[in-house]
């Protein structure tokens, strides 16, 4: 396992942490009025970690059966074409979302913030809060896929994925619980900058998509590339 390998994950992860589940919902959580509420900003991190976390470890697991039953024709290569087309599947598609269409992106943020600002502080209402935007966003996690397209092609022992797969959870998650530590220890100044990254997801987050798909996508796809080309085997 290289080095490079763990810089793409990681910066896939980032990427994930910039959707509305990883961050957005985390942000308006800090904004409701009154005391800021730690821990179901941690509940709601923690569901949302543990919930990608088993979808990934089944997901790759089961890939991963799929390809030690087709055995040593595949010889590895194969996996890895598949991995480049997706790579170059989510660049591709990132040009197909046009920073100037937001109507349709500000409708379904101002539906989940409205979900937010009308919910109740209950630890039971902030795990479904977090186990609804997993499951309406688990296909849309595009680098999340293609991290596990990479783990999957990957010829790593089992436990090694399953740590860089909690690994990923972890960073995923990691800007929202910045927030939240900066948040509840820096009120006064970091509630003006949560306040412009309300406005900025208003304004411009859903123009962003391209852009994760395409930095996705190339990570991805040159994952891909270093080990068909570049790499013994």
């Amino acid at each position: 396992m290289s080095v490079a390998v763990l810089l793409s994950l990681a910066g896939l992860a980032l990427l994930d942490g910039t959707s509305v589940g990883t961050l957005f919902i985390p942000v308006w959580l800090l904004l409701v009025p009154g005391r800021v509420r730690a821990g179901r900003v941690v509940v709601y991190l923690g569901t949302l970690a543990v919930f990608y976390f088993a979808v990934g470890v089944v997901v790759v697991g089961g890939a991963g059966s799929v390809v030690a039953a087709v055995g040593g024709a595949l010889d590895g290569r194969a996996a890895l074409w598949v991995q480049l087309a997706v790579g170059v599947g989510l660049f591709a598609l990132s040009f197909r979302f046009d920073p100037k269409r937001r109507g349709e992106g500000r409708g379904g943020v101002s539906r989940w913030r409205e979900r937010v600002a009308a919910g109740s502080s209950s630890v039971v209402w902030v795990v479904g809060l977090a186990l609804v935007a997993a499951v309406a966003e688990v296909a849309t996690m595009l680098p999340y896929l293609g991290a596990l397209a990479m783990l999957a092609a990957s010829d790593l022992h089992a436990g090694v994925v399953v740590v860089l797969l909690a690994g990923y959870c972890v960073v995923m998650v990691l800007p929202a619980g910045v927030l939240l530590v900066a948040r509840v220890v820096a009120a006064s100044r970091v509630e003006p900058v949560l306040r412009r990254v309300d406005a900025w997801i208003g304004d411009r987050g859903a123009g962003a998509t391209g852009w994760l798909l395409a930095i996705a996508g190339f990570l991805v796809a040159r994952d891909a590339a270093a080990r068909l080309w570049f790499m013994d085997g």
